[in-house]
């Protein structure tokens, strides 16, 4: 399957794969260094295609196949990545679906976009995330992003590591989240490993809390890992976003 591409300002472009079809379309936002390739991401777009629904996933600013420096990405520019994805690629109600970081971008959409966003479907929300990482550093990993603006995250995910910039973690606090409340009304699942060892299944209480929604189901996974994506997970997931989108 091609990628195709969404101009942006600057001359960068975001990649994206669509299938056109029944709403509300279902709209796909990934997790902070994964792409539109990802196991999960793959997996909605058979099942909007065996289903005549439509969805969309793409890449953020300087992920995966879209254009642009990962070092230069903030949670404000990929913020406003998803916004140009919803607004230029779908029409009408949408069901928004977010792994880790996503599901903080999802939420920062929906409130800017409430009046589309029939519903959101989180696999282990990282909201705040930011603020998560810089409380799990040590001073002298700290020390080291205040003074030469990054640090290079070891990563379990692949052999490259993750760079944690300065710009990154400053930018995060002008859209933390969870200190409520969130004034999201719309239906919410919830799907979260209780082995996840990047977002502890404790942080989605803290969502579920701020949320002003109530309708809000959390399912915890025994022995789930962070990423979700073995088949009865990904079964889970489906589940979810056909309830919310049917």
């Amino acid at each position: 399957m091609t990628n195709l591409t969404l101009p942006r300002q600057g001359g960068h472009t975001l990649a994206y794969r669509r299938h056109e079809g029944a709403g509300p379309a279902v709209v796909w936002l990934g997790g902070f260094k994964s792409d539109l390739t990802g196991t999960k991401a793959a997996h909605l777009h058979g099942w909007a295609e065996r289903t005549g629904r439509g969805y969309v996933r793409f890449d953020y600013f300087g992920h995966g196949a879209s254009s642009g420096d990962f070092r230069k990405g903030t949670i404000s520019r990929w913020l406003s990545d998803s916004l140009a994805v919803l607004d230029g690629l779908t029409a009408g109600p949408l069901v928004l679906v977010g792994s880790s970081m996503g599901g903080w971008l999802a939420t920062l959409a929906a409130l800017q976009r409430p009046e589309r966003v029939k519903g959101i479907v989180y696999i282990a929300p990282a909201l705040d995330m930011t603020e998560l990482f810089w409380s799990r550093m040590d001073e002298a990993v700290k020390a080291e992003i205040l003074e030469k603006g990054e640090w290079a995250r070891p990563s379990a995910y692949g052999p490259e590591p993750y760079p944690m910039t300065r710009g990154l973690i400053e930018d995060g606090r002008q859209h933390l989240l969870l200190d409520g409340p969130i004034a999201l009304e719309m239906p919410v699942r919830i799907l979260h490993g209780q082995d996840d060892p990047d977002v502890p299944w404790q942080h989605s209480l803290k969502l579920i809390a701020a949320l002003a929604s109530r309708d809000v189901v959390l399912t915890l996974v025994k022995g789930g890992d962070h990423r979700l994506s073995k088949p009865a997970d990904l079964a889970r997931l489906t589940d979810a976003v056909e309830e919310l989108s049917g």
